[in-house]
């Protein structure tokens, strides 16, 4: 194996969505830094068993319905 290609393998913090924090090792970031997560187990449906909601951010999911309302979905 070739020496110093691999990135550092080290300590940081993950910030889940309600505010906990654990420790793990990662390639992610440098020792010590805090990473926050946006989506995780704790809220994400796939592991929540909750349905999906659409976003509609800037109306795009709206303007999307109305421009394609006719072909019947």
């Amino acid at each position: 194996m070739k020496k110093d290609i691999h990135p550092g393998y080290h300590f940081i913090d993950v910030k889940m969505t309600d505010g906990t924090v654990f420790r793990t090792r990662s390639t992610w970031g440098k020792v010590g830094e805090q990473m926050s997560l946006e989506i995780d187990p704790l809220v994400h449906p796939a592991w929540t068993g909750g349905s999906a909601k659409l976003m509609d951010t800037g109306g795009r999911v709206s303007k999307f319905k109305n421009k394609y309302a006719g072909l019947g979905f």
